[in-house]
């Protein structure tokens, strides 16, 4: 391996609301509800009394996931990347024990501690706003009520199932392992550690009524028309928020997780079929204009800072810490198709003394002359990710000519030819794998990948047996194990 050198407090003592002052780079455009001056520290009673104090508080939320503790980074394809072996180069001294799925080392610890208490202080932040919203209805102005609602109910559950994705066991180990708390309050503390299966069933539960309120009122749904002129252009930009559609993917994702694979493709089908999600263009990524594959995103973060932050520090040549795959590696990912769409427009070559390096381009400020519709998206989750579950859950199902159908819709999008009965490989998992591998390289799907169908090998990692070696799962943070007494996680 090539490598480079070198608490949140329950009510009765949690007296004021945290914001973050990143709320203006949630949205592409300027609206002037946002005129409203964002506040680090605001008593319930005062953020609460106006329909802008709901916006500003779920707007908060969001911009606490672009965190490099979470989603800007640790999340997407720093820890969890390394774990997923998706880089053959990167910041030893950094990663070197996470690369060797160390967990009870320092930084790795940190990064898990980290984790847990960003999550959970979002969920708070969540639970404060759910707390109050049904107390005065007549506040908000034609739909806003549900759409803020779901969308918090759906921000609850996204956040909980990541969490369950890390620090519980996989299904198909044991669903009735012991895992996190499900917080419905603003303290994860007071509330009882659930199993698996029960975490599982809250998230489906929020999911379900996030999606009973989005689907009569999201926009995106319903065909309205929004402007900057409707509600200072509050419901604009839909895929920065999580609409009814990703609100579907998700639950795709998570009946894929349970196991429940009729379930799966019902949901993923419903994105997949209202069409409001094309592939990406190919004009616009040979120019250089869309380099995150936007129009494909059913939900993704808007970081400001993106380009400084994340392209210059971390895909850069130029940069001690980057992350990168090298040439011979990257031609295994693709399979020496070289005419991939991902492979030709996603990566760029070191021109420097290490020219075997490419580094990805997802998080690249889009050429000069784009539209700023393709600037500054992390995406969560796509629209591929949809067609894969239907592949798999056809497959799970019997059906292997449908879901050879539905990885050739992702294949053919991307240039390549369709499989047949005969060129289709026999290994379907390690194909599933492999796709995942292209398609989501510095997006933090892949290792929880290998973990939902319990792989004793990933790809590249020098491990004998990773599921008897309890590697899927982290452990509990220490506050945990002492102050609250949970039980055995693994």
């Amino acid at each position: 391996m090539k490598r480079c050198k070198g608490s949140v407090k329950s009510k009765s003592y949690f007296s004021l609301f945290t914001l973050s002052f990143f709320i203006l780079a949630l949205l592409a455009s300027c609206n002037s509800w946002l005129d409203v001056q964002p506040r680090s520290q605001v008593e319930d009673t005062e953020l609460f009394e106006t329909e802008n104090g709901y916006k500003e508080a779920l707007a908060g939320v969001y911009s606490s996931m672009v965190s490099s503790k979470t989603y800007a980074k640790e999340m997407t394809f720093g820890f969890i990347g390394i774990l997923g072996h998706e880089w053959d180069f990167f910041y030893d001294a950094q990663y070197k024990d996470a690369d060797a799925f160390d967990y009870e080392a320092s930084l790795p610890t940190g990064y898990i501690r980290d984790i847990w208490a960003n999550s959970y202080s979002g969920i708070a932040n969540v639970n404060n706003l759910l707390a109050h919203i049904d107390d005065h209805p007549s506040l908000f102005s034609r739909d806003n009520h549900d759409v803020i609602k779901g969308e918090a109910l759906a921000l609850r559950a996204f956040l909980h199932f990541d969490l369950l994705r890390c620090f519980g066991v996989s299904f198909a180990v044991n669903p009735d392992q012991p895992s996190i708390p499900y917080s419905t309050g603003l303290s994860y503390h007071v509330f009882p550690q659930l199993t698996v299966r029960q975490v599982a069933e809250a998230v489906k539960t929020d999911l379900l009524q996030a999606e009973e309120l989005l689907k009569g009122a999201d926009p995106i749904v319903t065909g309205r028309k929004i402007d900057e002129t409707t509600d200072n252009g509050y419901l604009l930009n839909r895929q920065l928020h999580l609409n009814y559609y990703a609100v579907k993917g998700l639950q795709a994702r998570l009946y894929m997780w349970m196991g429940e694979y009729d379930k799966a493709l019902a949901a993923a089908d419903i994105v997949i079929n209202d069409n409001k999600f094309p592939w990406a263009d190919v004009t616009q990524l040979q120019s250089g204009y869309d380099r995150s594959l936007a129009t494909e995103h059913l939900f993704a973060l808007n970081n400001l800072t993106q380009e400084t932050d994340i392209a210059n520090r971390y895909f850069d040549e130029g940069s001690q810490y980057s992350f990168a795959v090298t040439q011979p590696r990257l031609l295994e990912y693709f399979d020496n198709a070289t005419q991939d769409y991902r492979y030709t427009f996603l990566f760029k070559a070191d021109g420097g003394t290490n020219i075997q390096n490419r580094y990805l381009r997802k998080y690249d400020t889009p050429a000069s002359g784009s539209d700023t519709y393709y600037k500054y998206k992390m995406p969560l989750m796509r629209i591929s990710e949809m067609y894969l579950i239907r592949s798999e859950a056809y497959h799970r199902n019997g059906d292997d000519t449908q879901a050879r159908a539905a990885l050739n819709e992702l294949r053919q999008a991307r240039n390549l030819p369709a499989y047949t009965a005969t060129t289709m490989p026999t290994d379907y998992d390690l194909e599933l794998i492999r796709e995942y591998r292209r398609e989501f390289i510095g997006e933090g799907q892949l290792f929880f990948l290998y973990k939902r169908l319990n792989r004793t090998t990933i790809l590249y990692a020098t491990i004998e047996d990773a599921v008897a070696s309890k590697l899927y799962t982290f452990p509990l943070p220490l506050t945990e194990t002492e102050a609250a007494q949970r039980e055995e996680n693994k």
